[in-house]
């Protein structure tokens, strides 16, 4: 038993010691930013603000919709890229069969492109009478 104890410290010792070092390492991290802190006060303080910018208005302000369909559009195409970049990394595994399934996936993504500029999707600019 005693033995098995002994083994058992002598395998996982260095697993013990790194986490009490990450607590040691977090504990004086914390501990010197909390005595060598400014601390300071005033009205700014308080105010919320975002990329160094306080903000004005109200957060429940509308936007286009054109925003959200942007966004919406890119994280399609960025997924899709992402299932183009994964048939890139096994190209030589896939053969032909994958090579001529990516090229449809790609004749598909270019059709659902030119339906959104067709039907006005991307266009930003507004519309000259």
């Amino acid at each position: 038993m005693q033995q098995d104890a002994t083994a058992l410290i002598a395998e996982y010792w260095a697993i013990g010691l790194f986490v009490v070092a990450v607590i040691a390492l977090c504990a004086f991290m914390i501990g010197v930013s909390a005595l060598l802190g400014g601390r300071s006060k005033g009205h700014s303080k308080g105010l919320p603000f975002e990329s160094g910018i306080i903000g004005t208005g109200s957060a429940r302000q509308r936007f286009s919709i054109q925003f959200y369909l942007v966004a919406m559009l890119f994280v399609i195409f960025d997924i899709e890229a992402m299932f183009l970049f994964s048939w890139a990394v096994s190209v030589r595994e896939v053969g032909w069969g994958g090579f001529w399934g990516a090229a449809v996936f790609i004749i598909i993504l270019l059709a659902g492109l030119v339906y959104d500029r067709r039907v006005g999707a991307l266009d930003w600019a507004p519309k000259v009478k």
